[in-house]
């Protein structure tokens, strides 16, 4: 059998070492190509004592090692679990030590949300450079509300909830319901209705705003510029009690104070009184 003699190398031709070499491909990776959005979905997901998420993207016929480090992942108002459909937009890089292709996120979104995503956060930085988000803005809760307003559909499980705390914590504490719809296409329109009734009544000293948990589709009236404006230029102080702990409105930033859940806001307003009580 023929055989090829070993040709040793030109003295020409470099020769790189292992971490010379990952290096370059690193470096021509991030600068060749740039920030990219990739969808697939999350496996092998673990968050790190220091704060970093890791995980894999993968679809039917491939995956990829991906990283999302604590400066980037602490701005997702959401908990990302295994089996999730996500979009990534991400920079496709190396991990030099290990020789490891991987994607270094930039930002995360539940896949399918992408427009509603891209409008949140453009009316979240809309509103923000305005300075409705600033805590100079927020006002404290009165020490003894003479009466507590409500903002949410007569039909809501979060009215019950609301509704029983107040009369365990502090019975005699009245209540006016202003009532609206709470998702739907009407629902800002009515949201911001109710809002107006409220200011324009006097009755109360301190307003709920609330309903029960449901998708990003069931909350995004909340999510609406006329209901964020009219919530900001409340005369009233305002508590917000959207959804779940991990949900998160425009609502929830111009309000005065955000409550996880809707029982929490009422626990909030008459915490003082129930405390006298005691």
């Amino acid at each position: 059998m023929f055989t090829f003699p070993d040709t040793p190398p030109s003295q020409t031709t470099p020769i790189l070492s292992v971490a010379a070499l990952n290096r370059l491909v690193r470096q021509t990776l991030e600068q060749r190509l740039p920030l990219t959005w990739v969808a697939g979905e999350i496996s092998n997901l673990t968050r790190a004592s220091s704060g970093h998420w890791y995980f894999s993207l993968k679809d039917a016929d491939a995956q990829v090692r991906c990283v999302m480090f604590r400066n980037r992942n602490q701005f997702i108002d959401w908990q990302p679990d295994n089996g999730m459909q996500v979009e990534v937009r991400a920079t496709p890089t190396l991990y030099e030590p290990r020789g490891e292709f991987q994607l270094q996120v930039d930002t995360l979104r539940r896949a399918g949300l992408g427009a509603l995503f891209e409008a949140f956060e453009a009316l979240k930085l809309k509103l923000g450079s305005e300075g409705l988000f600033n805590a100079d803005k927020k006002r404290g809760l009165p020490v003894f509300p003479r009466c507590v307003g409500i903002i949410t559909s007569p039909q809501a499980a979060a009215l019950h909830d609301v509704l029983t705390t107040l009369q365990r914590r502090m019975p005699s504490l009245p209540v006016v319901l202003y009532p609206t719809q709470v998702q739907g296409r009407d629902a800002a329109a009515q949201i911001v209705a109710a809002l107006h009734a409220a200011y324009q009544r006097a009755e109360c000293d301190v307003l709920i705003v609330c309903r029960g948990g449901g998708s990003i589709e069931d909350l995004w009236s909340f999510n609406d510029e006329n209901v964020a404006r009219a919530i900001a230029a409340s005369p009233i102080p305002v508590v917000s009690a959207i959804g779940h702990e991990t949900d998160f409105t425009i609502a929830d930033f111009v309000a005065d104070l955000r409550a996880p859940t809707p029982t929490a806001a009422a626990e909030l307003v008459c915490s003082h009184q129930a405390d006298w009580l005691q």
